[in-house]
């Protein structure tokens, strides 16, 4: 190889380098588990690090006692970014750890504590070069939004010096994901990682389809993507990830209902029959068929258990209009409504003072912690895998003292739908499983002692050309 190829892949191997400072642990929250100040003390060495952790696992006390010795650090005040409404949570956790100067703001005038919690929304009202440290709250949210906002985070905090993401363990194989997170901090761009670790297999345009259509991790580059990929973020689903033994962190069981309604047959014009909905307008066409027969199930269903709270989630507008017209006293959030309204709501629910929530998972499905909650319904069900994990997450989450009941309605027109949740749920778990797995080891070792190698991975592997290429 070349000199300057040779040099292009030693800056790669170096880009993971830290870049924060040492914290004596005693210096962190009394009240903090072991295996949360062993994370914070690495993301503190790290200076710009990701939390990828299972829902529950205390990543917001992470964030602040962060945020914390970060200030201390840089004597500048640190910005926490988060969904709609977690602002509020975030602030109240801050108050059971005993971290004080934290609050709200909703524009930079507003900012005069140390920690600054705000939403993303409200990203373009702050100079983030004013801050020593930003923190991006479920950070997986960015993918769901569009590049421009991306974007503009990432331009934004380019010269913020030290930098954590804090989100639930990435999708498996979602390989934009983890690149993107890269990007933000700072470590390497998404599209180099994707060079250098992957191959695309040509079917999808890399700009198309999913997050990960069409790219490969290579075999032979496997091991050292994950030992990178360690050097920056913690991947853990429980405290035993990392050979901590802490009770209360068993999850109770969830407990998946499969309702199918029947709906009265109206064959297509032509059909003589009809057949389960394939595309996604027949999909549409029988979701609006069947709406009266799954609002009148999930009502039942609420009256049935009404000393409980509920969440019902649906897709379409008609769907939430129904059931709160069916079950006495719900409360529609809708994602038209002013953000100021739906951050009422939210807070309102997460305090028990609303009882039952109509609302999308696009609206609610990310950050929220209703752990006082174990009865949900989805009234309507589309392809998007990600959403109703997200959502089930709200409930099922390490301080869920209950089982988590969860309803998925459809019609019998709709068993594509259902057939494709199943698939990409058995598929995430074994790719989830398959992850953990690569990563246990090296995020053991980055954390608790010793180094990660930084990656010495360089494509030098000695291709054989097809001899019809090389044919006359």
């Amino acid at each position: 190889m070349s000199d300057a190829y040779q040099e292009f892949l030693a800056n790669k191997a170096r880009a993971a380098a830290a870049v924060g400072f040492d914290v004596q642990p005693d210096r962190l929250p009394e009240k903090m588990k072991a295996f949360q100040a062993a994370i914070t003390g690495w993301a503190l060495r790290r200076g710009c690090a990701a939390l990828f952790e299972g829902t529950g696992l205390g990543k917001t006390v992470q964030e602040l006692a962060w945020a914390q010795e970060v200030r201390g650090e840089t004597k500048k005040p640190v910005l926490i970014e988060a969904p709609l409404a977690v602002a509020e949570q975030i602030v109240d956790e801050a108050k059971k750890f005993d971290i004080d100067g934290v609050a709200y703001a909703a524009s930079q005038e507003e900012a005069k504590t140390p920690i600054v919690v705000s939403n993303y929304d409200l990203r373009h009202k702050f100079d983030f070069e004013a801050f020593g440290g930003v923190v991006l709250d479920e950070s997986g949210i960015l993918k769901a939004h569009d590049g421009k906002t991306r974007a503009q985070l990432t331009e934004a905090c380019a010269r913020v010096p030290y930098r954590l993401c804090a989100t639930a363990t990435p999708a498996p194989n979602d390989w934009t994901e983890i690149g993107q997170h890269a990007e933000f901090l700072g470590v390497m761009r998404a599209k180099e990682m994707l060079a250098m670790y992957f191959v695309h297999d040509g079917a999808i345009r890399a700009n198309e389809g999913s997050a990960s259509d069409g790219w490969r991790l290579k075999r032979h580059a496997e091991r050292d993507f994950w030992a990178w990929v360690a050097s920056w973020s913690v991947m853990i689903q429980s405290p035993a990830d990392l050979g901590f033994e802490e009770a209360g962190y068993d999850l109770p069981p969830l407990r998946k209902h499969q309702i199918t309604v029947p709906v009265e047959h109206r064959p297509p014009d032509g059909a003589l029959f009809q057949f389960e909905a394939q595309t996604m307008a027949e999909r549409l066409a029988a979701r609006r068929q069947s709406l009266p027969q799954r609002v009148d199930y999930a009502a039942d269903l609420v009256r049935s258990a009404a000393d409980q709270p509920w969440v019902l989630w649906c897709n379409l507008n008609d769907e939430a209009d129904a059931l709160v017209r069916a079950i006495p006293g719900a409360v529609q959030i809708a994602g038209s409504e002013p953000r100021e309204e739906k951050r009422r709501k939210l807070v309102a629910f997460s305090k028990g003072e609303i009882k039952d929530l109509v609302t999308k998972p696009s609206v609610a499905g990310f950050g929220m912690n209703w752990q006082h909650c174990h009865a949900t319904a989805f009234v309507g069900l589309n392809d998007s895998f990600e959403q109703v994990y997200q959502a089930i997450r709200r409930f099922w989450r390490f301080g869920q003292l209950h089982p988590v009941d969860a309803y998925m309605i459809a019609s019998e027109l709709e068993g594509a739908v259902v057939a494709n949740q199943d698939r990409k749920e058995r598929d995430f778990e074994r790719m989830q499983a398959a992850m953990a797995d690569h990563m246990r080891d090296f995020t053991r070792r980055a954390v608790l002692g010793g180094r990660i190698q930084t990656s010495t991975y360089a494509a030098n592997q000695q291709m054989e050309i097809p001899a019809w290429l090389t044919a006359a």
